[in-house]
């Protein structure tokens, strides 16, 4: 199964989907009630005589025209796009976490070229995919890979938004394109995150640096470095801590690493990720926010987009920040991390026919 089709399969599973509420929006016009009880004028009996015409043959008085048929658009409800239409799309945007800001853009500029019209819910998936992708083209860039070696990645992030399952993903499939890579466990205060990193080193073949549990994280880093540096590695992925109740020694931890990984190449680190849970939803802008204070955040991944009905969060994330968004996350398998492709994501998250 490809990528795109397990982010449509997966992306979202609750009720609350963004593409059925889209049904729900068109289909819930009031103005379409009784459209169904089409009266043909020609059944009605003659006022003089009293006497009926000959029966219409069943199903003419319904058969839309030729147009229709042949677009296979004659069945499909519309609904006027007026100012109820384009409030009620505000709010099934802002539902599935686009943000305030975001859904009164897109609604805006989707109201501009179609105000007044009868739309169908294709159409109006359409347009939003549109505009979706619009939003996030700019933004959908690869994780830049440049000749000097070794190319330090610093990942950042919470604990629990797969910091570490993305690295070794990220380090896997380096990996698979024939790519040396050294991992730092970078976590020391939490064993299970050094243990998780050890097993996806295993299945790869990547050599993962350890340090004992509560040890400093700076000199592990510094070890690392000095390691890829003497083997030719490609690429050294540091894994960090992600403690956000104890802010101030994060950053300082954050901070620290920085500072001692420059003494040996001043040009590092050369990327700083920053893994998202799109299950937090707009929270996920609190943690960009607090993150870019804490550390030179050059890029965004984010993960677990299956276990959500409300993955928008991308969208605003987008348009607010800006920042690149390298890939995104499906699952627990080493193919479940991909990079960001903004058409499929926004047909996926829409529920439109892919263009």
């Amino acid at each position: 199964m490809s990528f795109f089709n397990k982010l449509k399969e997966r992306m979202f599973r609750s009720s609350s989907r963004l593409d059925e509420g889209l049904d729900a929006l068109v289909t819930a016009d009031p103005g379409d009630a009784g459209k169904g009880e089409v009266t043909n004028q020609a059944d009605a009996p003659d006022t003089a005589t009293g006497e009926r015409p000959a029966a219409t043959p069943p199903g003419d008085a319904l058969k839309p025209g030729l147009l229709a048929r042949l677009t296979g658009r004659g069945d499909a409800p519309r609904r006027v796009l007026d100012d109820a239409m384009i409030e009620e799309l505000e709010d099934l945007l802002v539902q599935a976490d686009l943000g305030v800001e975001t859904a009164l853009k897109v609604t805006a500029n989707i109201a501009a070229t179609r105000f007044g019209r009868r739309v169908t819910t294709q159409e109006i998936k359409a347009a939003l995919t549109e505009e979706i992708a619009r939003i996030m083209e700019p933004v959908a860039r690869p994780l830049p890979l440049y000749p000097s070696r070794p190319q330090v990645v610093l990942v950042v992030g919470v604990n629990g938004a797969g910091k570490t399952t993305t690295i070794g993903k990220l380090a896997s499939q380096f990996r698979a394109a024939g790519k040396s890579v050294i991992i730092a466990a970078g976590d020391t205060f939490r064993a299970a995150a050094v243990e998780q990193l050890q097993v996806w080193g295993q299945r790869a073949g990547v050599p993962v640096m350890t340090a004992p549990e509560g040890s400093d994280p700076a000199s592990l880093a510094f070890d690392a470095l000095s390691r890829a540096q003497a083997e030719g590695a490609d690429l050294l992925l540091i894994d960090t801590a992600g403690r956000l109740q104890n802010r101030a020694d994060l950053m300082e931890e954050l901070a620290k690493i920085v500072r001692v990984i420059r003494k040996k190449d001043p040009s590092a680190p050369h990327n700083t990720l920053l893994v998202l849970d799109a299950t937090t939803g707009q929270n996920a802008l609190n943690q960009v926010d607090v993150f870019r204070q804490m550390a030179d955040v050059s890029g965004l991944i984010m993960t677990k987009l299956d276990g959500t009905a409300r993955g928008g969060v991308l969208v605003a994330l987008a348009d607010r920040f800006g920042l690149p968004i390298h890939a995104i996350g499906i699952g627990e398998q080493i193919d479940d991390l991909a990079p960001f492709d903004p058409e499929e994501f926004a047909v996926a998250l829409t529920g439109a026919e892919p263009r």
